[in-house]
């Protein structure tokens, strides 16, 4: 059984119960944040999710060195900051480095490992020591097995508020494939698991100089995480996808958030996904 891993009132392993985590990839402005903090907190108050948002203030793997990263983590942190004091969410963010840590862990409720840094022992071990619940993407290039001993490391660092995220495994180029057995094989390490549907859609480097997707895939696949006992849902929303200026090709359009939420979590309802 998972650990009951906490914070501000969210229980990331209530039974029957799927929290969310959704926001866009990157702070495009803080405007466009707050936008979105409100839409998804109302979606998630009116189907009575747990929500965290969710966004980077820096994009440090994009595909291209012409690619936009965010405002950075100064700016980031500060827009971050008023999401939490406007709307009474927890955020999260992710760190690329050990000496972001710090500062991030002033202001994140919950600070993410990006699935392709997850091996990198020192800034697990620094975002560990924080104290702050930790969420580890799993690699494109691992096994869920292989996620043991990258818990270990967030253990002998002494933190055990862990979750742990399935994003999709490489399937020979440009291509990402999900095997649902990795939820629940996952699930035996005794922390929740949370389904990241949308970069589970990523064709990565597929346009050349950036990441292209199949958004039509989001829904199923996220239907089918939940039915292996996934315990949360990572989404990537936005406003207008078509001009989001970081995976717009495998993000969610908020506008249909509620319809898409309704659809996984109720398999009966006779509505459906993404719009």
């Amino acid at each position: 059984m998972a650990k009951k891993t906490q914070i501000d009132g969210i229980l990331f392993c209530r039974r029957g119960r799927v929290f969310l985590i959704a926001g866009p990839c990157v702070i495009e402005s803080e405007k466009m944040a707050l936008d979105l903090a409100e839409a998804v907190k109302k979606v998630a108050v009116d189907l009575k999710m747990d929500f965290v948002f969710k966004a980077s203030y820096d994009k440090a793997n994009r595909s291209s060195i012409k690619s936009f990263r965010g405002p950075g983590i100064k700016e980031g942190l500060r827009i971050l900051s008023k999401v939490k004091k406007l709307f009474g969410v927890p955020v999260l963010t992710d760190v690329h480095c050990s000496r972001d840590v710090e500062a991030v862990a002033e202001v994140a409720d919950v600070i993410q490992i990006p699935a392709f840094l997850c091996r990198q022992t020192d800034l697990i071990v620094s975002a560990a020591r924080t104290g702050k619940i930790i969420n580890i993407k799993k690699g494109q290039f691992l096994s869920p097995n292989d996620m043991k001993n990258i818990v270990g490391k967030a253990e002998h660092a002494g933190n055990r508020k862990i979750l742990l995220t399935e994003r999709g495994t490489c399937f020979g180029y440009n291509n990402l494939v999900v095997d649902m057995r990795s939820i629940v094989i996952m699930k035996t390490l005794g922390y929740p698991v949370v389904f990241d549907a949308t970069h589970s859609v990523q064709i990565p480097g597929g346009l050349g100089d950036r990441t292209g997707g199949q958004s039509e895939f989001i829904f199923p696949l996220s239907r089918a995480a939940v039915a292996a006992g996934a315990d949360g849902l990572f989404l990537e929303v936005h406003r207008n996808p078509e001009k989001a200026m970081s995976d717009g090709q495998n993000s969610l359009r908020v506008s249909g958030l509620k319809s898409f939420l309704t659809g996984v979590l109720y398999p009966d309802y006779s509505g459906r996904g993404a719009e």
